[in-house]
């Protein structure tokens, strides 16, 4: 657990694909049974942070508002995940707070009152937090997608003061969107699994010093299978935030099985 109440706990989830973790779907039952699970040895927060893949701006932008609506940002789904309901209040006070803290750090940013929430927060917080009772705010990926940038603004987050804040980067450890509906080869099979075995390594070992540990996620496209895993890296930079907030190994893994694909979420308390 952390030292202190206002050390954050941080997660990184593997959201999955769409709504389908809320619709039963089998090929989500590992990912659904451990954010349930896990949500029982969280500290309940007062607040959460939520850096989603499904947002991009070219200024890290924080929603707002203080009722945010939802955006149902997929398609081709039943009609039933288009009236999903996640009525979080938002958190202006926060959002103002995590504004000031990039301010502090030298990166511009901007607020964004009118945003809603997309699916990569209320697909977990609906399995998370069902009572949809906890301040939510968003964070916005920068459009230009680049690694080191993204662990400063992790960085610069620690200048956020709240008690019991939760972040959640809330991405994907494989997303490859072909390889999900493409038929499995033993290459494609390695290239994952290989990923995958790197990822684990950078994020939970010990015996990598930190300054290593944040070159290997600046040159991430180097792994085995990185460019196959995430042809476009959109959802594995919420790692990024994640790792750069905590500086440290994660202090739990979760290896799972999400439509077929090895993926993985990390947990820093």
């Amino acid at each position: 657990m952390p030292e202190s109440n206002s050390t954050p706990e941080i997660l990184f989830v593997s959201h999955g694909g769409g709504p389908l973790p809320l619709l039963g779907d089998p090929g989500h039952g590992e990912m659904v049974d451990y954010l349930q699970n896990i949500s029982r040895r969280l500290r309940r927060p007062s607040a959460i942070l939520v850096v989603s893949a499904h947002w991009e701006e070219r200024v890290p932008t924080i929603t707002s508002g203080a009722n945010p609506s939802l955006i149902y940002d997929y398609y081709g789904f039943p009609q039933e995940s288009y009236s999903i309901q996640y009525p979080c209040p938002g958190d202006p006070g926060l959002a103002q707070d995590v504004h000031a803290s990039l301010t502090r750090a030298g990166i511009t940013s901007a607020m964004d009152e009118s945003r809603g929430f997309d699916h990569g927060l209320f697909v977990p917080l609906k399995l998370l937090f069902p009572q949809a009772d906890i301040p939510c705010i968003q964070l916005s990926l920068n459009s230009n997608l680049d690694a080191a940038q993204h662990l400063a603004i992790g960085v610069a987050l620690r200048g956020v003061v709240q008690e019991n804040l939760l972040v959640i980067g809330s991405g994907f450890s494989f997303h490859n969107m072909r390889a999900f509906f493409a038929p499995e080869t033993a290459e494609s099979k390695r290239l994952n699994e290989s990923f995958e075995q790197w990822l684990h390594e950078t994020c939970t070992s010990a015996a990598m010093s930190e300054a290593e540990r944040t070159q290997r996620f600046v040159d991430w496209e180097n792994a085995a299978g990185a460019r196959f895993c995430h042809p476009r890296e959109e959802h594995l930079l919420p790692l990024h935030v994640c790792y750069g907030l905590a500086s440290r190994p994660s202090t739990e893994a979760f290896t799972l099985n999400i439509l077929n694909k090895r993926a993985s979420m990390y947990l820093w308390q």
